[in-house]
């Protein structure tokens, strides 16, 4: 099922002296509570699977009304309160502020989970998309408000990971009049469409799907990672704060020599990602997979990856 594993960059050893500046901190900007749907799980499963990935610090940047939630899920995170108005809906420039005093002391920063789209939500992404001194891994909602942002693509100057699942890069083919078209069956249209998307935003994607397609301009890895029980919510999630976390302690500005680019860095987030799915199958078939048993199996894995390499860590 993992059929290039070869390609992957191993994993550096684990500083037996570091401290938890050593191995990076990881900006979480997530969560909604300004309508019927309260969404705090995807921004505190992110945090969980970066922390269990083996950054030093999680920090989870969420609407006021639901920090206490957020740290009930993840107490081992620090929260940072988005101020909001009287429907609950994020005030940009307030909360602007808020990211601000903590985004300079991050190594990268997860945007989207569970974030909704308001307008609020909408200002807040194009704002870090625009200006984010640090690398952005975006998924969820973050990916949504770029496709409704009139000529997105002028505004991402930060340096960024994009991880869309089928529908979601639709949208941001849409608005992007991108002529490829997805086929999810067919491996040179997720080849073709995963690097056309790459080349118009100069970003890296990961493209989702049973064959998942990580993209540069230049460069194009396709592997299938997994199984279908991946197929429950709260798994992209965990892919985010993998990424994230990958990025923090081996990406660029981390400590190590020499650091992984961010097309590595995706690479081998999506490889623990599929690699921990492929475990708990083993074990428990391909159904009823829960994003927290998810999270469980990651330690499991970045421990293998590192004493025996990638290739002896398939179940």
């Amino acid at each position: 099922m993992f059929d290039d594993l070869a390609a992957i960059s191993p994993l550096p050893p684990r500083d037996p002296n570091g401290h938890k500046g050593t191995f990076g901190s990881v900006l979480i900007v997530g969560g909604r509570c300004d309508g019927i749907d309260v969404m705090v799980g995807g921004p505190s499963l992110c945090a969980l699977a970066a922390l269990r990935t083996g950054c030093g610090l999680a920090w989870l940047a969420v609407p006021r009304p639901v920090v206490d939630a957020a740290l009930a899920i993840v107490p081992e995170a620090t929260a940072i309160a988005l101020p909001v108005d009287e429907l609950n809906v994020v005030l940009p420039s307030a909360a602007a502020e808020a990211i601000d005093a903590r985004i300079q002391r991050a190594r990268v920063c997860a945007v989207g989970p569970g974030l909704g789209t308001s307008l609020g939500a909408q200002q807040v992404v194009m704002r870090l998309a625009s200006g984010s001194p640090i690398p952005l891994v975006l998924d969820a909602d973050a990916l949504n408000c770029l496709a409704m942002t009139p000529q997105f693509a002028l505004d991402l100057q930060a340096t960024s990971i994009l991880t869309p699942h089928p529908g979601e890069f639709e949208r941001l083919a849409s608005a992007l009049d991108l002529s490829a078209r997805l086929d999810v069956s067919d491996p040179a249209s997720m080849r073709q469409c995963a690097q056309a998307l790459a080349t118009r935003l100069a970003c890296v994607v990961i493209l989702k799907g049973s064959l998942t397609t990580v993209a540069t301009t230049c460069e194009v890895w396709q592997v299938h990672a997994g199984t279908a029980a991946l197929a429950t919510g709260g798994s992209g999630d965990v892919l985010t704060g993998i990424c994230a976390s990958i990025v923090a302690q081996f990406g660029p500005g981390s400590p190590i020599i020499p650091t992984l680019s961010l097309f590595d860095c995706a690479r081998v987030a999506v490889t623990v990602h599929g690699l921990s799915a492929s475990r708990w199958s083993h074990d428990h078939g391909t159904a009823g997979l829960l994003a927290r048993d998810l999270i469980d199996r990651i330690p499991d894995v970045m421990r293998d990856a590192r004493l025996k390499g990638w290739g002896a860590v398939c179940p």
